[in-house]
């Protein structure tokens, strides 16, 4: 098993920046792939960004451009930078880490909330 913690979120104004970081509680290295996930108020959670154990990468259409997924895997975290932000950007985000046992098995955290107004 795995506790991930998030932190960074906050207020921010529209073209602003942020830095979120989740902590694991253990390696994360080789075992689990690691991303972000969202939910705005009324919506369901959706895909922000992942990255997998191999280093690869993928990101929802809305933040291609805008937002970096990284992990490290030496500290154990995974990090979300995020520029532009929109106030569409405005959500709870969660820090998912997860593997295939063969069906996959998901970890979360508690969720930092990003909220971006002027």
């Amino acid at each position: 098993q795995v506790q991930l913690v998030e932190s960074g979120g906050g207020l921010v104004q529209p073209g602003g920046s942020l830095r979120l970081s989740c902590a694991a509680s253990g390696s994360i290295a080789g075992i689990y792939n690691t991303g972000w996930y969202r939910q705005a108020p009324g919506k369901q959670r959706e895909l922000v960004a992942r990255v997998t154990t191999g280093g690869g990468t993928n990101y929802a259409d809305s933040v291609k451009g805008r937002f970096t997924i990284s992990r490290d895997n030496a500290e154990n975290k995974v990090y979300l930078q995020m520029n532009s932000l929109k106030p569409e950007d405005t959500a709870v985000y969660y820090c998912n880490a997860y593997y295939f046992a063969p069906v996959r098995v998901d970890y979360w955290g508690k969720g930092t909330l990003v909220t971006v107004s002027s």
